[in-house]
């Protein structure tokens, strides 16, 4: 029988995880919540600000943001628009499996914001051969499947090499994600990402995915005329990490700019019709939910009551979502 975690919400099949007599998990035993307290928010925003400041006006935009059109990225563009009075570019990979509803949304919300955005729609026969073979086989190191399905991890792989790409072309010194207090670390909040470490990570991605679709691939990531211009790499910046966070509060200012959940999205995600196959078919091959990491950092910070977070985890997969796009797949 699967243990869970009373405290938090991983399972006993999480990899390296361990549980003490109390019933409490190794993870959530070494958690330090100073780490990530008001204290952190304050110094991080504060940094933040500073940087704003000393890039901000400079060109023709002050952040270029990663929008997929879900309600993470929609409110974080609200912040940099709005709360810091910053330029925001939009840029939105188009991963052909969208939800119509989200592309309606991001032309609500760059509308009211006042946001000029780019879709970026790269070969859907391309994208899919990638999907289907992260869909059969494992395509990366084991530490990443703890973090997300293979699916994903291959599209949001692609998302951040070609962001980065276009900020670096562009000259936008900062990077905008929305990443959740629990996908990444108030630590790398703030972070000016370095040439070397960058060309590890796309590396990482770059090889398995080129074995798939070769040359097609190399327009998404950095080439070597990129990395002889280290002064032009940008800051990432994931503000929700340094600002209150609360899905119900995200979700009714979200909906002032004219935003509305889809319907046809799982019960993770916003934006995108492919994700309940990618978590079906994540448990079905390591016995654990793709966002199981994710919400449990969430519930230990107090962004997620464990109540809330266990519904998430245990909501099982719409059939009908995850045969249409299983089926898309096939389609090519």
């Amino acid at each position: 029988m699967m243990t869970v975690c009373r405290n938090c919400v991983l399972p006993s099949t999480f990899p390296g995880i361990s549980f003490d007599d109390s019933g409490v998990c190794s993870f959530c035993r070494n958690h330090r919540p100073e780490s990530a307290g008001g204290s952190a928010m304050k110094k991080f925003e504060e940094k933040f600000l500073k940087l704003a400041a000393e890039h901000g006006g400079k060109g023709n935009y002050d952040v270029l943001m990663a929008y997929s059109g879900g309600k993470d990225s929609t409110y974080t563009m609200d912040l940099f628009a709005r709360k810091y009075g910053l330029r925001v570019l939009a840029f939105t990979f188009d991963n052909t499996f969208v939800s119509e509803k989200a592309f309606s949304n991001m032309r609500k919300v760059c509308e009211s914001l006042g946001a000029d955005h780019i879709v970026y729609r790269p070969d859907p026969k391309m994208l899919r051969a990638i999907f289907s073979a992260a869909s059969e086989r494992e395509l990366y190191s084991a530490k990443t499947l703890e973090r997300a399905s293979t699916i994903c991890t291959s599209c949001i792989g692609l998302v951040k090499a070609l962001i980065l790409r276009t900020a670096i072309e562009r000259g936008i010194a900062i990077v905008g994600f929305g990443w959740s207090p629990g996908q990444a670390p108030i630590q790398a909040s703030v972070m000016r990402t370095n040439p070397s470490l960058m060309r590890l990570t796309q590396k990482a991605i770059h090889e398995p995915l080129k074995a798939i679709a070769g040359d097609r691939v190399e327009p998404f990531f950095l080439a070597e005329e990129h990395y002889g211009t280290p002064e032009r790499f940008p800051w990432n910046v994931h503000p929700l990490a340094f600002n209150h966070y609360d899905e119900d509060m995200i979700i009714e200012r979200n909906s002032e700019l004219g935003w509305e959940k889809p319907d046809d999205t799982d019960a993770n995600s916003t934006n995108c019709l492919l994700n309940a196959y990618a978590n079906q078919l994540h448990k079905e091959r390591y016995g654990f939910h793709p966002y199981v990491w994710e919400i449990a950092n969430m519930v230990r910070s107090g962004a997620m009551t464990r109540e809330k977070g266990l519904e998430k985890i245990d909501a099982m997969e719409d059939p009908e979502m995850v045969e249409r796009a299983r089926k898309e797949l096939v389609r090519g």
